[in-house]
This record gives structure tokens, C-alpha cells and sequence, in this order.
């Protein structure tokens, strides 16, 4: 078996690291906890705000935003609910939700849609209603690329909406979906010329600098890389953050380790009974960590029978 699906099994891996993390100065905005501590809080919603506003380019302006129940309740109890990592509207009543994706899974693009039916469905109002609807966006920050070259390598940002396929124009403007692939952005520090550039630097390498760089001038960096600070944590953000990252590195050593096993061992090789039964250990952890069925799937190479009782 490989040596690093057995650190796994054991947490060994996961220690070592552990006991280097808060060597890093700022927080990994990947985590659970570093994302929404930078997006997610009513203290921190004008970095919010910014990063809405670069991704617009200044086609709309993002003034102030309140936040939501970030927990989405089905029709009735029976439904399936949503849970999103950042849920707001701004002044105009227009609703954004804001995702870190971190695993690809084979329908993400479903789920971004599935998503999108809620903040629609919770604007039919009661009574007298003529159907108009305010515009509603998602937001992925995918931390992997689409598959099988979908876009090409320098084509990062997409911006969705319901198109007319015989003339190509936009047939509603209503509803928005924006995805980055963050893996393909490669700028440096010099390189860096849009709001949305510096963003999207901030994002890929939080976790690696010591000090703010010298091109993120703009006040709205210096409040982030403040509130990015580790050691300004109290003790109860101090653990919610290692807990975060040791769930992040959990998920993050499963892909890489059953990736490993699957190339060195071979499809027909990894099914054999003890194979198997190491994978179905690791689908149980993912799944102790929240992570959905078609994840664990597409992470482990399981089938949905071989994990019943997971």
C-alpha cells in the first residue's frame, strides 16, 4: 500500500504538518474558517465588497451588501437543503453566493445550478406578484481546473448567463454564474495590474508570504492582511482555524494518496479486497469531514455500492 495512504490511515502526515502550521503568518483562505473569517463576517464584509466590485470590472458598482442564513432550507422537510460558505444581497435586493470549491466533482455544475433555484425561489412573494425577479449570482473560487480542456490554458475567468444559441445574445440577465480557475493563475508579484489581478494573487498566495507585498497598496489590503494575521487570533479562532486546516490537509492527502494508489496499482489492481478496504477507510474520513457521496466517488474511485454503510 502506498506509504501515503497509510500516513493517512493514521494521521501521521497530518501531525507533522500540524506542528509546522502556525509557522505560516497569514491564514490559508482555502480552509473552511480562513474563507469565510475573509468573507464571511459582517466585520470583514468591505473585503467582500472589493473582491465583488474587481470581478465586475466596473460594469456595476457593489455599494454594501447585507448577509443571509447561509443555511437554505428545502420546500418542505423532506427536501434537500444547501448550505453555502457566503450568502448576501446588496442594497438592490440582488443576491450573490460566493463558493470555495476546493475538490472538482462530476457535477458541479449542477450543483452551482441547484444552488442558484434558491435565492429565485425565496423571492415569490405573497399575495399580488408579477414575477420580477432581482438578478442572482454565484461564485465559484474553484481551486481545480475544469476537465478535459474545456478552456484553454490562459482562460481563467467565465461568466455565464442563459444565451440565445441562434444569435448568441444574452437572453435573461438574471442570473449569473462566475467561475475562476484559480490553478492557471500564474502572475507574479510585478505582473499585477487589475484590482482583480491583486485579488486573485491575494488568494493564490496568502498562505506562503510573510509581509504584504508592495504592489497591494490599496488600504482594503492592508485590512485584509490584518485580519489574515494568525497570532492577532484569540484562542477560540486559533482552534476553529487549526481544525479547519487539519480538514483541509485531510482532503488534500486522501486526493493526493488515492491518486497515487489508483496510477501505481492500477484500476483492476486497486479493487483487490485490501485495497478496497483501505479506500473505504478513507471514504469514511472524507465523509466524517462533509464531504458528499459523488466527491468521495470521484476521490477514491469507489462505487456508490461499494460504499454503502460508509
Amino acid at each position: 500500500m502506498s506509504r501515503i495512504i497509510r500516513n493517512f490511515a493514521c494521521g501521521n502526515s497530518i501531525s507533522l504538518k500540524m506542528e509546522n502550521m502556525f509557522k505560516e503568518r497569514y491564514i490559508n483562505p482555502y480552509t473552511d474558517f480562513g474563507f469565510k473569517k475573509l468573507f464571511g463576517t459582517e466585520l470583514n464584509k468591505d473585503l467582500l465588497i472589493s473582491f465583488l466590485n474587481a470581478l465586475f470590472e466596473g460594469k456595476q458598482v457593489v455599494s454594501d451588501i447585507r448577509y443571509l442564513n447561509s443555511e437554505q432550507l428545502g420546500i418542505n422537510a423532506l427536501s434537500r437543503r444547501a448550505i453555502f460558505d457566503v450568502y448576501c444581497e446588496t442594497v438592490d435586493g440582488e443576491k450573490f453566493i460566493v463558493e470555495m470549491q476546493n475538490v472538482y466533482q462530476p457535477f458541479y455544475k449542477d450543483r452551482s445550478v441547484f444552488y442558484s433555484t434558491f435565492p429565485i425561489r425565496e423571492q415569490a412573494n405573497m399575495g399580488n406578484w408579477n414575477f420580477e425577479l432581482k438578478s442572482v449570482y454565484t461564485i465559484g473560487i474553484l481551486n481545480f481546473v475544469f476537465p478535459e480542456d474545456e478552456y484553454s490554458e490562459d482562460c481563467l475567468y467565465h461568466e455565464i448567463k442563459l444565451m440565445d444559441t441562434e444569435d448568441k445574445h444574452v437572453f435573461f440577465d438574471k442570473l449569473t454564474f462566475m467561475y475562476i480557475e484559480m490553478p492557471k493563475f500564474n502572475k507574479t508579484e510585478d505582473q499585477l495590474v487589475t484590482m482583480l489581478d491583486k485579488w486573485l494573487f491575494v488568494l493564490r498566495n496568502l498562505t506562503r508570504l510573510m509581509e504584504k507585498p508592495a504592489a497591494l497598496q490599496e488600504r482594503i489590503f492592508t485590512r485584509l492582511f490584518e485580519q489574515a494575521e494568525i497570532a492577532k487570533f484569540n484562542k477560540e479562532d486559533r482552534r476553529g482555524y487549526e481544525q479547519s486546516m487539519k480538514a483541509y490537509r485531510d482532503i488534500s492527502n486522501a486526493i493526493i494518496g488515492a491518486k497515487m494508489l489508483g496510477r501505481k496499482e492500477g484500476i483492476e489492481e486497486g479493487r483487490k479486497e485490501g485495497r478496497k478496504e483501505s479506500l473505504i477507510e478513507i471514504a469514511r474520513k472524507l465523509k466524517a469531514k462533509g464531504m458528499g457521496q459523488y466527491d468521495i466517488s470521484e476521490i477514491t474511485g469507489l462505487s456508490v455500492d461499494d460504499m454503502e454503510g460508509v
